[in-house]
């Protein structure tokens, strides 16, 4: 048995808001939410930390795989921050290592933007419940031929200092 992710293991925590939407019929949130969470908190953070709109690139980065391990229940109007950390930094790719926490104490313990110089950090790590670890790979592909390209050199400039 693996042990749950820790807050601290990640130098980013991005926030997320869960959505009405995501809860299913069970009342918890489906589990295809979770790579929604997953690809919006990695695409989210890299056009905050290059301060470009990365969909304009030359290059873009492709979801190659991806996985998801469900460790505890969530559900709207959960407050939630992912995790972002890289795992392995490539020519053309690179392997995030990622995790869904929940803030304890329910929507209003996490108020706070997704936006700012601040943007990803989080003072209370502590107060984050581990719901999910995974794993999530981009390749870099050039926008028109969908060949793979090297790395564009803003994204590997501020992923560099998340590897592990």
């Amino acid at each position: 048995m693996t042990t749950a992710p820790a807050a601290a293991d990640f130098p980013v925590l991005w926030p997320v808001p869960t959505r009405w939407a995501d809860n299913d019929h069970y009342g918890h949130v489906n589990n295809v939410a979770y790579y929604s969470f997953f690809d919006t908190a990695v695409n989210g953070w890299l056009m905050s930390a290059t301060g470009t709109d990365i969909r304009e690139l030359d290059a873009v980065g492709v979801v190659a795989e991806t996985s998801c391990r469900f460790l505890a229940q969530l559900s709207f109007p959960d407050e939630l921050r992912v995790g972002i950390a890289v795992e392995k930094l490539g020519t053309s790719s690179i392997v995030y290592s990622l995790a869904v926490f929940r803030v304890a104490g329910g929507p209003e313990a996490g108020r706070g933007g997704a936006g700012g110089p601040e943007a990803g950090r989080d003072d209370n790590r502590d107060e984050l419940v581990a719901a999910a670890s995974g794993r999530f790979v981009h390749v870099y592909v050039d926008s028109a031929t969908r060949r793979p390209v090297p790395i564009p050199p803003d994204i590997r400039a501020v992923v560099e200092p998340l590897t592990a």
